[in-house]
């Protein structure tokens, strides 16, 4: 299976993974499933790092890249069919990013693995 991790499920499992249900967990770790981070959730970490409402140390693009790797999960890029994508989906999340990952997940076949109830409630494949 292709996942792509939610920022915050991104977020969670290279820093609080006890965050996580046991049943996501599993899922990251299958060595079957290919874990992807969308670079939506690259910039999203990046604008809410330099708005303050998350820190790091040291450099942010350094630090997503770095846990990025070493966790072994795979850059998805933003394309122009994903971005196009966008403007077909109802308007059930205002939040760009998350509106960027269900076009991504639609358009590429991915399940995204969230807790964000808003984001269950469009038409792409969805785990938590």
């Amino acid at each position: 299976m292709k996942l792509l991790l939610d920022t915050c499920t991104f977020l969670w499992a290279i820093s609080e993974p006890d965050r996580l249900p046991q049943r996501v967990v599993d899922a990251i770790l299958a060595q079957e499933n290919e874990v992807f981070v969308s670079a939506a959730s690259a910039w999203e970490i990046v604008i809410k790092t330099g708005t303050g409402r998350l820190e790091f140390r040291g450099e942010v693009d350094r630090f997503v890249r770095e846990q990025r790797e070493a966790a072994g999960f795979a850059p998805l890029a933003i394309d122009e069919e994903s971005a196009l994508h966008v403007s077909r989906l109802p308007v059930l999340h205002r939040d760009p990013f998350d509106r960027m990952l269900v076009s991504q997940a639609i358009v590429h076949g991915l399940t995204i693995l969230t807790p964000d109830p808003l984001v269950i409630q469009y038409p792409a494949r969805t785990a938590w």
